[in-house]
């Protein structure tokens, strides 16, 4: 059968002349925005405590916090180069799926942070109370200056390479979301990866239930260490807000609903809110699985089981909207 315009892609359009005076300093923005928590990581790498008050319980595990924090300057260093990618004519013709994987977990790292911070500035504002400041028997792991220059320098960092990812997108692979929901065609998510959405949307209800009961204010099933602060409730109702968005987003393009809405608003919340479940869910499972020497310091088991739930969630969510993607880039190339 030949297909009708509205169940196909339109062809790409002509490439736009490439704008390097602004993507050269989105690039510029998102690269200097990197060097204070580059620099504070390699200073604690090389033994220095700036930022670390004494009695913190960072100062207990220095082998365990070299490798945290040589991973995490890893990480931080791949925003550089995704900024180079994103911003140069070459980075064109990079292959497709090498770049999007990273892309994508930094969406995950980045947005919880953009978000959250914020929110946490908001609690504190308002009289809350805070996991960086000392409680009873407690003592502040970090000074307060250290979340407010790294949380600052993230939330460029992510503005930045937001905005050089959604030019390059547009650029690259824009004709894959025109138009809006009811013009998609029936089979534009096949029948397994409906199934998944459900599964997943299903799934989905065990974290989200735990982190609202959090959120609210309960405490079983935390940990010992675990401050019960007001931003700790905070931030659990943010990734239950991730959570149910990234359901939803996934649903929608499972199964067209919300027809009159553009085909981006489903998409660009499957990817971003995907990214935060299964990023954050990962990072947090990896944090609660390290060892440590004093037994009320591990996380309780619903923790572990919480964290894995959310990150298996985000990663089936973000399969349903690759394969959005990849049937509508299939749908393209066969195009006449």
């Amino acid at each position: 059968m030949t297909p009708t315009l509205a169940s196909t892609p339109a062809a790409p359009a002509a490439p736009r002349p490439w704008p390097t005076r602004a993507r050269g300093l989105l690039r510029a923005v998102a690269v200097v925005a990197c060097l204070p928590y580059l620099g504070l990581k390699v200073a604690w790498i090389a033994g220095s405590h700036a930022g670390i008050p004494d009695g913190s319980v960072l100062l207990d595990h220095r082998v365990a916090m070299a490798v945290g924090n040589g991973l995490t300057v890893l990480l931080d260093s791949c925003v550089i180069v995704l900024a180079l990618v994103l911003s140069r004519p070459w980075g064109l013709r990079v292959p497709a799926r090498p770049l999007a994987f990273p892309v994508w977990v930094a969406t995950g790292l980045l947005a919880p942070i953009m978000a959250g911070f914020p929110l946490q500035l908001l609690t504190q504002a308002l009289g809350g109370d805070t996991a960086t400041a000392s409680g009873p028997g407690h003592e502040p792991f970090l000074h307060s200056w250290v979340f407010a220059v790294v949380y600052t320098g993230f939330i460029v960092q992510g503005l930045a390479l937001g905005a050089l990812f959604v030019l390059y997108a547009r650029d690259r692979w824009g004709h894959l979301w025109r138009g809006r929901m009811w013009e998609l065609p029936v089979a534009v998510v096949g029948t397994p990866y409906k199934a998944v959405a459900v599964a997943a949307a299903v799934l989905a209800s065990f974290p989200l239930a735990v982190r609202l009961y959090w959120a609210c204010g309960g405490t079983a099933g935390l940990g010992a260490a675990t401050d019960r602060t007001s931003d700790f409730r905070v931030l659990d109702g943010m990734h239950v807000a991730f959570l149910v968005a990234a359901v939803v987003g996934a649903l929608l393009l499972a199964f067209r609903r919300a027809r009159v809405l553009p085909v981006t608003v489903p998409l660009a919340t499957t990817w971003v809110c995907s990214g935060a479940a299964a990023c954050w869910g990962g990072w947090l499972l990896l944090a609660a699985l390290l060892p440590s020497d004093d037994p009320a310091d591990r996380p309780a088991r619903l923790m572990t089981l919480t964290y894995a739930g959310q990150m298996t969630v985000g990663l089936l969510l973000a399969s349903v909207g690759a394969h959005f993607l990849a049937r509508r880039s299939a749908t393209a190339r066969t195009l006449p």
